[in-house]
């Protein structure tokens, strides 16, 4: 089961979700990234609609998604998941949940934009934007009420530099100006909450949205700091959370020194995430590191109350 890594696509990924406080011209880089994405999107939609249906399958609505977070290793996660046998994975981000436009094209569109699958296999597609969203909770309920989905996340504190991090690149490779960290972070010599970034790591504010239309039971939440660190056992939870059985191995990943990471190897092949992934962080002002931690602080901990379990996060 091979899954295609196009280049184009993780820029896409990349560049989507650009917060409008990182400068003036931060719409236009979103709107750049959606000229983009939508192109992309029916390139896929086309590239669908010509493959030849292998004999037995059909495109299926997914049974699993997962829903986010932003910089929280969505990516790593479906491309580990791929290894397994009797998982198939949508090559690109469908934001039919959290997109009107997209919404508001039906089941059948959404399903055009999955693989084909054998009925032994599960579907599963992924758009880190659905977790933050006001509407994805009710819409994917409304789709199917018993799905199961995937939540990874990573220390609040580290994903904010991260989603930081992400567009600072995306604006040096497109020639815009940039700030440090520091000048967005904090305004007025406090800390800049309307950041989208730091709101996008309100773990609790977000958790309580998807409670009000799923049990915790139907929530897997995947901790991506561990994800990155030691891949199997993480990924062993995900196969019991959903049924499978055991098929990804520890010789299914091998340690790159080079690039600092877990790369795959599965199907007679060798992969590692695109270069883009990895990016060295900045190094941030020790008292704003302190701000950030403070202010996430009573948030974990009702995070934590809330999914009945605690992260080693600041």
């Amino acid at each position: 089961m091979a899954f295609l890594l196009v280049s184009a696509f993780f820029l896409a990924a990349q560049t989507h979700g650009a917060p409008k406080e990182y400068s003036q011209q931060g719409e236009g880089v979103v709107l750049e990234t959606l000229k983009l994405e939508i192109g992309l999107a029916s390139n896929e939609t086309e590239n669908y609609s010509s493959q030849v249906k292998p004999p037995g399958t059909n495109r299926r609505i997914p049974q699993s998604i997962i829903i986010g977070v932003r910089k929280g290793g969505t990516r790593a996660l479906l491309e580990m998941l791929d290894i397994h046998p009797e998982i198939v994975v949508a090559a690109t981000e469908v934001h039919f949940f959290d997109w009107d436009e997209n919404y508001v094209k039906g089941y059948d569109w959404y399903r055009n934009l999955m693989p084909f699958s054998y009925e032994h296999q599960i579907t599963v597609e992924k758009t880190p934007g659905y977790f933050t969203s006001s509407l994805a909770p009710e819409r994917i309920h409304g789709m199917n009420s018993s799905i199961k989905l995937l939540l990874i996340l990573r220390d609040p504190t580290e994903r904010v530099i991260s989603d930081y991090t992400q567009v600072y690149y995306n604006r040096l490779e497109s020639h815009k100006p940039v700030q440090v960290i520091e000048d967005i972070v904090i305004r007025n010599g406090a800390l800049n909450t309307k950041y989208k970034a730091i709101q996008r790591s309100l773990y609790d504010v977000h958790m309580a949205n998807w409670l009000k239309f799923f049990s915790l039971e139907q929530i897997h939440i995947v901790d991506g700091d561990t994800l990155i660190k030691d891949p199997l056992p993480e990924l062993q939870k995900v196969e019991r959370f959903l049924n499978l059985p055991p098929r990804i191995m520890s010789t299914n990943f091998y340690f790159n020194q080079t690039k600092g990471f877990y790369c795959i190897r599965s199907d007679g092949r060798e992969r590692c995430l695109h270069e883009s992934k990895g990016r060295p962080h900045p190094v941030v002002n020790s008292t704003v590191l302190e701000q950030l931690h403070a202010y996430f602080k009573d948030h974990n901990q009702n995070f934590y109350r809330m999914v009945n379990r605690s992260f080693n996060w600041h």
